[in-house]
Parts: structure tokens; sequence; C-alpha cells
């Protein structure tokens, strides 16, 4: 594999409970177990850092997708709900629902544009067949 680009982080303390931080320094934060899975709360953690990175870049691949396709997309929005859940044998899974919005075009078209923003989203790519991902597309 030939990247295109490359990035690092780092993350130091104890884990679920500490702070990540990328090496450019662009990102760091502190990270804490969510109230709802028994911790402290009041930092980010893992999994919204996914959902955040997982909206941003469908949002990006679906805007490249209608440029190539040109149908003219407007007040676009993705929205990354992520869950996590027991998995039954002592470990954890995540599930991901993306709600896809935009204007523009009529909603057979925004459909067809979410699935193939699905095909070339680095995220959905490495989420394939390893987590159930499930696309919610509306038109405004």
């Amino acid at each position: 594999m030939d990247p295109l680009y490359t990035t690092s982080a780092t993350s130091t303390g104890e884990g679920r409970n500490g702070r990540s931080r990328t090496n450019d320094g662009m990102l760091d934060v502190s990270l804490a177990v969510p109230a709802e899975m028994g911790g402290p709360g009041g930092a980010t953690n893992p999994e919204q850092l996914f959902a955040a990175g997982y909206a941003a870049c469908f949002h990006s691949a679906l805007q490249g997708v209608a440029r190539q396709q040109q149908a003219t997309i407007t007040d676009s929005a993705v929205t990354a709900d992520v869950h996590m859940s027991k998995n039954g044998d002592g470990g954890f899974q995540l599930a991901v629902n993306l709600s896809v919005e935009m204007g523009g075009v009529e909603q057979g078209t925004a459909e067809e544009l979410t699935a193939a923003a699905h095909k070339v989203c680095p995220y959905s790519n490495a989420t394939q067949n390893n987590i159930d991902v499930t696309l919610e597309t509306t038109t405004a």
C-alpha cells in the first residue's frame, strides 16, 4: 500500500481515562469512560471521536460522489450515531447508524448518492463486514 497520508495519535494515562494526542498536536483531548458505562464522564471518549471522524469522512465522500455524478446537493449533513454494546463473549462491539440529509435532489437520487458514498468512504470500507452500519437518507 502506498499511503497518501499518514497520521499518528498516542494514548496515555489509564486507557479510557487518560489523554490522546496527535503527533502534530492538532488534537489533544482528555478521555473518560462515559457515565452511562459507569465512568466519571466529563470528557470525550473514543466512540465520540470515532463518530466525529466517520461523520466527517462520510460527508466528504458524499460531496465527492455528488460532484462526480454532477448532482447538485444542498444543505447536506451526516450524523453518525455510534452504539456500544456487549458482544456476549466478555467483550464489546460497535454499531453505527449514519443519518444522511441533503437537499436539491429527489429521494431516490439521494439514496443512490448515499449508497455510492458508502462504497468509497474509507471508514465505511474499514467497517465493512466488521460492524453493523445502517444508512438512513432524508431530503430537505
